[in-house]
């Protein structure tokens, strides 16, 4: 099923990260950032629904933007001042209506990595 999707593992605790809030922006032509969804993760770190579905898609660059800070607060990390990691912006590039984008992202409160995922 062609659609765009996430999920969250949680590396410092060993398990899916539970209520991130994530917003998904589409930059249109003159590079105008629009928000078309945001969503929560449940309880095994992805969101219930596409963040973008087959008959949403527009070819071109989207920015997912996780809340990973209130996250890690709620868990009381970083409890010393600011978060050092608030959001984690992650952008890309899709252009296949078939395709699948699946992104997949791992966080610590001092680092994450993400890849495309199937």
């Amino acid at each position: 099923m062609p659609a765009l999707t996430t999920h969250i593992l949680d590396l410092t605790h060993g398990q899916p990260a539970a209520g991130v809030a994530v917003e998904v922006f589409f930059f249109g032509s003159g590079a105008e950032k629009k928000k078309i969804t945001q969503s929560v993760t449940n309880a095994d770190g992805r969101v219930s629904e596409p963040l973008v579905s087959a008959d949403e898609f527009k070819a071109g660059e989207y920015e997912l933007l996780y809340h990973i800070g209130t996250y890690f607060g709620q868990k009381e990390m970083n409890s010393e001042g600011p978060p050092f990691l608030n959001r984690v912006s992650v952008r890309v590039s899709l252009s296949e209506a078939e395709a699948h984008y699946h992104i997949p992202l791992l966080i610590s409160p001092w680092g994450y990595q993400v890849y495309r995922g199937s």
